[in-house]
Formats: C-alpha cells, structure tokens, sequence
C-alpha cells in the first residue's frame, strides 16, 4: 500500500470512530421521558405528523454548515 492510501484509510477510520462515539454519546445524554411524560407532550402540542409542512423549516443546512 501507498503512503497515500494509509493516509486515507487512517482518515477514514478516524472519521468512522468519532462518527460512532459522538452518536453514543449523544444518545447517552439523550434524556428519557416516561410513556405518561409523553403522552403530557403529546397533548399539549401534538404529535410531529399534526403540523403542517409550511409551519416548518428545514434547519439541516444550517446545523451541518453553521451558516
């Protein structure tokens, strides 16, 4: 294998770990709600599918590039 090819290859693992490790932590910080919790949430503001698309907005660009 090339210098250059190990290079990737170490690069692309890397980026793998930290891409499994920032998701278990995530989750871990993810708070938990009981099933009376959510059905409190669910009362008081509906469930995701209620909401018209137009209420909405596509926040994914802005989260990805911080723009």
């Amino acid at each position: 294998m090339e210098t250059q090819d190990l290079k990737e290859l170490i690069r692309d693992t890397i980026r793998t770990v930290l891409r499994e490790e920032r998701l278990t932590l995530w989750l871990a910080l993810l708070p938990r709600v009981s099933n009376r919790e959510m059905k409190a949430i669910e009362t008081e503001f509906g469930k995701p599918t209620d909401y018209q698309t137009e209420e909405a907005l596509d926040m994914t660009d802005w989260v990805r590039n911080g723009d």
